[in-house]
């Protein structure tokens, strides 16, 4: 007769099953849903809304939606009370932080008194 996993757990001492359900939940925390980011954080999709400034109906829109824009998700991660991170991964480097993406303030530059700042773009704007 077939075993299941809950019959395995069980039979673990306490400590074991602490430490098996510790790690379920850590791997469980690795991705989330936004829904299930916010029943996390214990909050209701009106909370949400009003935070947000938005009606519990776009809440739910948000949480369905496989495509945001950053701007979006940032705010609704900062509605939660938490920080957007955005990481590039590559198989030949370390992961890379981007900054200065949807909101995000980029690291400062320091230009001395005189000298023109060349943006990319159309417009140029100097300091």
């Amino acid at each position: 007769m077939p075993t299941n996993v809950d019959e395995k757990i069980g039979k673990l001492r306490p400590a074991q099953r602490r430490n098996v359900e510790a790690r379920a939940a850590e791997l469980i925390a690795e991705e989330m849903t936004l829904r299930e980011l916010r029943h996390a954080r214990k909050l209701t999709q009106v909370r949400m809304a009003r935070t947000l400034g938005i009606t519990q109906d776009s809440v739910s829109r948000l949480e369905k939606r496989s495509d945001l824009l950053l701007s979006t998700l940032r705010r609704t991660v900062d509605a939660m009370g938490g920080k957007l991170s955005l990481v590039a991964e590559f198989p030949d480097r370390p992961p890379v932080v981007l900054s200065g993406i949807a909101g995000d303030a980029p690291e400062r530059m320091t230009v001395r008194k005189g000298s023109q700042l060349r943006l990319p773009g159309p417009m140029s704007r100097s300091r």
